[in-house]
Parts: structure tokens; sequence; C-alpha cells
């Protein structure tokens, strides 16, 4: 019986795997079309969201089955909570992609260029937090998950850059309004979509270490 229920747990692992796999596949596909400015890329993210979706009620619903069949306590039950809370949070993520999606097609028929170094920067160190947050899922390793948190400081800065500069361009050149709202909103989703692998890594810690570091706890 035992076993039967680390079976159970390793298959709702696997699954959070799977999905945080589309969902950082979906983040790499976004920029792509903002640089390479490809319209059907941004459809190929919605298609993307919709699958990841579909996982997030699935995941939440097997779940609730395991809690009900197994009434687990102290690690395990940590263990589920975290993965609820982590499907979450890879759902949200779906949603960020989706949200640059639609501010990068609007953009394109504008013929608004978007390609500017702060962005890829953001994009790039938020694609290492979701690399790293899941590895830390993955190996069950906290010292990996804390790393994350330090680099969501780093994402947070150049949203403020960001943010700044175009407020600034704005004031001095009109002309350039939707162009600048538009990457104010996009260092927005992105700095989110940090926000989320900065959850799932202190999930993370939370389920192997036992502490919560949320609100500016640190191990």
């Amino acid at each position: 019986m035992e076993r039967a229920h680390t079976v159970q747990l390793e298959n709702l692992r696997s699954k959070v795997v799977d999905m945080g796999t589309f969902a950082r596949k979906a983040l790499g596909i976004v920029l792509q079309a903002l640089v390479e400015k490809r319209m059907d890329l941004f459809e190929e993210v919605f298609e993307i969201e919709k699958s990841i979706n579909q996982w997030h009620k699935q995941l939440d619903e097997e779940a609730v089955e395991y809690l009900a069949a197994n009434g687990p306590v102290a690690r395990d039950l940590r263990a589920v909570v975290s993965l609820v809370k982590i499907n979450t949070d890879l759902e949200r993520m779906g949603d960020q992609c989706v949200n640059v999606a639609y501010i990068g097609r609007d953009a394109l028929r504008l013929n608004l260029d978007l390609n500017i170094p702060a962005i890829r920067t953001m994009f790039s160190i938020v694609q290492e937090m979701v690399e790293k947050s899941l590895e830390s899922f993955v190996k069950r390793d906290s010292q990996i998950a804390q790393k994350v948190l330090l680099m969501d400081d780093e994402v947070d800065d150049l949203k403020k850059k960001v943010q700044n500069d175009m407020i600034s361009e704005m004031k001095k050149n009109p002309d350039l309004v939707e162009r600048n709202l538009s990457l104010i909103l996009i260092a927005r989703n992105i700095e989110r979509f940090g926000d989320h692998a900065t959850n799932i890594s202190e999930d993370v810690i939370y389920t192997e270490a036992g502490q919560d570091v949320r609100h500016g706890g640190f191990i």
C-alpha cells in the first residue's frame, strides 16, 4: 500500500515537470516571436497555453483524489500542498506568456519594434530562473531553489529600468507612446513570470527543508 502511495505521488510530480517544460517552452517561443517579428509564433503560444490550462485542472483533480484516498501527513502532506501551489504558478506562467503574445501581436500589426536589450536580458534571466526552479523540484534540492530567490531581485531591477527608461523617452517623444507602453507591459509580465518561478522555489524549500521563506525569510 505504501508503494502505491509513493507511485501516485511520483506520478503527480512527473506531471508537474511536464507542465513546467511547456511553460518554459512558451516563454522561449514568445521571445523568439518578438525578436524575429513572427506573428505565427504568437499563435503557437496560445495553443500551448490551452494545453497548460487542461493539465492545470487535471492535476488539481488528481491531487484532491490523492489526498482523499491516502490522508497523507507530515512530509507527504507538505509535498502535495506544494504540488497544488506549483501547479497554479505554472498555469499563471502560461497566462503571462499569453499576455505578452497579445501585446506583441498588436505591436507587430502597428509595425512597432519591441526588441530591446533590457527585455532580452529579462527573458534570459527568467528562463534560467524557471530552469533552476524546475531543477530544484526534480532534484529536491533547496540550495538550487535558494539561488532562484536571489535572481528575482535582478529581474525586479530590470523591470524598473525598462519602466523608467520608457517613461523618460515618452516625455521627450510622444510618438513613442504606443511602443513604450507595450514594452512596459511586457516587462511587467516577464517580471510576474519570474515571481512564479520564485514561488515554485519557495515551495521546494518548504517541502524539502521544512522552512517558510516567503516574504523575505531565508534558510
